[in-house]
């Protein structure tokens, strides 16, 4: 099984860099096995990436931006799926891998007796027999998620703002 990040290799906006290299830093310094599809340089990246993300996940100008994660041909997530799946220390079951022996999440796994790639689909059945929902968020992981997407906001903010100095000055020479 081999990870597949969709990058854009030659994109103008700083925080999309931001969100690849923090991607594919932290796969590589996990040693996690991955391939960067470049979807500036290539179509058929482009098409396939924008074809196989799931409806509820694309934006709504139905463009999904990169970084988009798959394992294989199954669709993982988008960078605040990646980045809340590495607070929560449930990052494998996130990319559908095995945890290696001695990480937090084996740890989890081995106490609850399953699996990290098939905990969500008890977790769904046990949840839908039953008719009740999951547990929710800690209130920490939930602040955690919250202060992120401040971030994320204001950094977008910022670079419409710088975005739009650059064309006013472009527009003036």
């Amino acid at each position: 099984m081999v990870i597949k990040v969709f990058v854009a290799t030659s994109s103008g906006s700083t925080a999309i860099k931001k969100k690849q290299q923090e991607v594919v830093g932290f796969l590589e310094a996990n040693k996690i096995d991955f391939q960067q599809m470049d979807i500036a340089g290539d179509e058929d990246n482009r098409k396939w990436m924008r074809e196989n993300v799931p409806g509820e996940k694309k934006p709504q100008n139905g463009i999904p931006l990169p970084p988009q994660i798959f394992n294989e041909e199954r669709y993982c997530g988008d960078f605040e799926s990646f980045f809340s799946a590495k607070e929560e220390n449930i990052i494998y079951s996130f990319l559908g891998l095995a945890p290696p022996p001695g990480t937090k999440e084996t740890e989890k796994s081995n106490a609850t007796g399953e699996t990290e790639a098939h905990t969500g689909d008890k977790a769904d059945e046990g949840a839908h027999e039953e008719g009740q929902s999951a547990p929710s968020p800690s209130e920490d992981q939930q602040e955690s998620k919250e202060e992120h997407a401040a971030a994320v906001e204001e950094e977008e903010k910022q670079e419409e703002g710088e975005e739009k100095e650059d064309v006013e000055e472009q527009e003036e020479s």
